[in-house]
């Protein structure tokens, strides 16, 4: 009722489409929605009513939201609990040490000032977590965030890497770190798809084994517990990538459009889903993205861990982060004859 309320007030009965998008919501979105007083507009000479109204819901729901943008330890942790602003100049006064046994141990019933006394009591951590204990805390959080400095004995595992480049660089990094720790390299497509998109991938292929990865092909990020390759790896996992995930082009439609739009939110909830067994405790994901992407919407890949028991602990400005220099790629057949230039966005949503 509410559904045909609304669509008869904005004199849209006989829009199939934007009945689709508004009987996806919930009733609470429906009456926020009807109470806000929104109205699409019917002569945009780009986008439909459904595709105008499909956005306004989904920047309805970031709202409530910690934001796409930077954002570090403290203000995701104060998010996360529903802390309120007095709070962050207390954290921020902390050192590294008092700060990560703040972040780790804090579970919303203990006083906040008796956990901070704890922490000033306690020992430095004899892992490498515990290095420049007396640092600025939040300072030094970022740092290890952006440097990469993951569980050194841990495997880790890089999903939808299409030409491998992402893995390489992985793989260097962490040798260079001392770590022993394997990488495990997947590709969404199979070998000899990729030997026709990527001339080099072959020689990138022999330097990740000549370091004692291991690639897999053809493994859908969303199914791993189907693959042989992953039977036994259970709580292993230190460290998890992945980087610009994309649910495929839909040819006729853009990412944003209501009708193909869901399989990117379902993407990355599979996605999680999927890790819920494979992640060891303490490990980290990192999953890549644009602010302003209409597909796998930044609101999509933190929403999804949160539902799966993952805990968002900091975005990191992509430029910012050590492995950012990698040979991006498009991911489909469009790397046969072209591929991002350096800066470039990816501008193009077409199916090729």
């Amino acid at each position: 009722a509410k559904v045909t309320h609304l669509l008869t007030k904005w004199g849209a009965l006989d829009d199939v489409l934007l009945r689709h998008v508004l009987e996806g919501l919930t009733l609470e979105e429906l009456e926020t929605l009807n109470a806000s007083g929104y109205l699409p507009d019917k002569f945009n000479a780009w986008k439909s009513c459904a595709d105008l109204t499909a956005m306004h819901i989904a920047g309805m729901r970031e709202r409530n939201t910690a934001g796409g943008g930077a954002l570090d330890a403290i203000a995701a942790f104060r998010f996360n609990w529903k802390l309120d602003g007095t709070t962050d100049p207390i954290l921020r006064k902390l050192c590294h040490k008092d700060l990560r046994y703040v972040l780790t141990h804090y579970d919303g019933v203990k006083d906040l000032a008796s956990l901070i006394q704890e922490a000033v009591d306690s020992e430095p951590d004899a892992a490498a977590t515990g290095v420049a204990s007396a640092a600025p805390g939040c300072t030094a959080l970022g740092r290890f965030n952006r440097l990469e400095l993951i569980d050194a004995e841990a495997d880790a595992a890089v999903f939808g890497d299409a030409n491998l480049s992402f893995a390489l660089n992985l793989v260097r990094h962490r040798k260079a770190l001392g770590h022993v720790g394997r990488v495990i390299a997947t590709t969404f497509e199979s070998l000899e798809v990729l030997r026709e998109r990527y001339s080099e991938i072959d020689e990138t292929i022999a330097e990740l084994e000549k370091h004692f990865s291991e690639v897999y092909h053809e493994v859908d990020c969303t199914r791993i517990a189907v693959h042989a390759q992953f039977k036994n790896l259970e709580r292993s996992l230190g460290a998890v990538y992945y980087n610009f995930p994309h649910a495929g082009a839909v040819g006729g439609f853009f990412d944003g459009h209501p009708l193909v739009n869901w399989r990117h939110e379902n993407l990355m909830r599979l996605f999680f889903r999927a890790l819920r067994a494979y992640v060891q405790p303490g490990g980290i994901v990192k999953v890549a993205s644009n602010q302003g992407a209409v597909g796998v919407r930044y609101s999509y890949i933190i929403c999804s861990a949160v539902e799966n028991e993952f805990r968002h602990i900091e975005t990191v400005p992509f430029l910012q982060w050590s492995l950012h220099r990698y040979g991006r790629s498009y991911g489909d057949r469009r790397d046969t004859y072209r591929r991002p230039d350096e800066g470039e966005g990816y501008n193009v949503q077409r199916a090729e």
